[in-house]
């Protein structure tokens, strides 16, 4: 296959700044627009603000004192050249299609010229935004999305859950006798069709159970409504959920599901639950400014700015206060958690360069990350620490991502059927009959 010449866009190495090394043995262009672009990001504690600089430094090792640079640099074993292009002058047919002078017309233009002026071959636009595939394919250069970590079929991901109907009532009266566990010999399902740490409901006319498969014991066991710091699930999922939260065994969880499913509370409820035995609880979540501005943009010192953002994490925490009386050690203790930083709710971009041992972590909103993030952040935790990634994957709150490619539906994708993951998707909410009929209605 011939080797294609990609020019990408700024949005590309904002959304992951690792992305030159995701093209296989394709060369790299990228426009010297794009460096001023990125240079515009490097200021921020955004994610993207990240990106800007972990990008810089990439670039700065690429481009050792024996490189040439007119040449470009080797990326490395079996891939291809990077080149930073100046790129020239609007050609008049550049002038004939466009009416301003954007830093997307200029990227534009140096793939137009390298086509039509030097005759490059298979030269391709890598771009996160639609509108400019549309505009480049509107002037005959090829475009496409940047498409590393998607997820092809998002319908027929993994649940992390099933319901068996019509199971035989011995089979289940069995969970309820010690050992509480079965053989996955004398399960219902074939074990090459086991998922690790997968769950179900086993009904039948006359009784039913809540049964998760141990792949590290390779036996099915029975799974109890626990109670956390307070908080009890109030549905099978729930209970599911509290499982996997509660269980050392598991260090990496995710739950996905609309909002009102109960995830960050349930989280945090286990990670309180667990306490003695981390270090600290992180609670946090990336910053999404409202409207893409960013947060500069806000009145009044950076903790007033980032409240707004932070709020609902507080509010997960002061339901499970409330559970409790003032004097009660239980309310008193949560305080005091807070106050000895044993318990610290910040933003994501805050924890970032911490040390993550022996810590239990939630990450909310993890559906605003991109896979290398999510990659990022499980790299990082160490030794005795537990991950939880909470989000709705089909709410995206950033412009570059959707439904099949943001970290947390990528992280369900890729982890599935490791023994140190679990994975739960929350379909019943626990709403008030108010904000039901408001959701039904609207």
């Amino acid at each position: 296959m011939a080797v294609k010449n990609f020019v990408l866009d700024t949005n590309v190495l904002l959304h992951d700044s690792h992305c030159i090394y995701n093209f296989e043995d394709n060369n790299i262009i990228l426009p010297i627009v794009v460096l001023e672009e990125i240079d515009r990001f490097k200021k921020g504690d955004d994610l993207k603000n990240f990106h800007a600089r972990e990008f810089s430094r990439i670039l700065d090792k690429l481009y050792t004192p024996d490189v040439d640079f007119q040449k470009g640099s080797k990326l490395g074993e079996g891939r291809g050249k990077f080149r930073i292009i100046a790129g020239d002058d609007y050609s008049d047919e550049i002038n004939s299609f466009f009416i301003e002078k954007t830093a997307d017309h200029r990227i534009l233009a140096l793939a137009y010229n390298l086509i039509h002026k030097y005759n490059q071959k298979n030269v391709v636009i890598i771009t996160k935004d639609i509108n400019m595939r549309m505009k480049a394919r509107a002037i005959g250069i090829p475009a496409e999305d940047y498409i590393t970590g998607t997820v092809r079929n998002v319908d027929d991901l993994h649940k992390g859950k099933k319901t068996i109907e019509d199971v035989d009532p011995e089979l289940i009266n069995s969970f309820y006798q010690e050992p509480y566990e079965r053989d996955i010999e004398d399960f219902i399902i074939p074990i090459e069709d086991l998922v690790a740490n997968e769950y179900f409901i086993l009904k039948s006319p006359h009784n039913s159970v809540l049964v998760r498969y141990n792949p590290f014991t390779r036996k099915v066991l029975k799974v109890d409504k626990k109670l956390a710091y307070g908080i009890k699930p109030r549905n099978a999922e729930q209970a599911f959920s509290m499982d996997a939260l509660l269980n050392s065994e598991v260090p990496i969880v995710a739950l996905s599901g609309k909002a009102g499913t109960g995830k960050t509370l349930l989280a945090l409820a286990s990670a309180i639950e667990k306490r003695k035995d981390y270090k600290q609880i992180f609670l946090a979540r990336p910053v999404i400014p409202l409207g893409n501005k960013d947060i500069g943009y806000l009145p009044g010192d950076i903790k007033s700015k980032l409240n707004p953002y932070m709020q609902p994490l507080w509010d997960n925490l002061k339901v499970i206060k409330n559970q409790f009386g003032e004097n009660d050690p239980n309310f008193i203790r949560l305080n005091e958690m807070t106050e000895n930083k044993k318990l610290v709710i910040e933003p994501l971009a805050y924890i970032r360069g911490r040390t993550l041992d022996k810590i239990y972590f939630i990450v909310d909103e993890a559906q605003n990350l991109t896979p290398h993030e999510i990659k990022t952040i499980i790299t990082r935790v160490g030794e005795k620490s537990k991950i939880i990634f909470t989000g709705d994957p089909y709410q995206i709150d950033t412009p570059y991502l959707d439904s099949k490619s943001n970290g947390l539906i990528y992280l369900i994708d890729r982890f599935k059927g490791q023994k140190l993951f679990a994975h739960i998707t929350l379909e019943k909410g626990e709403r008030s009959e108010l904000a039901e009929l408001a959701s039904n209605l609207l």
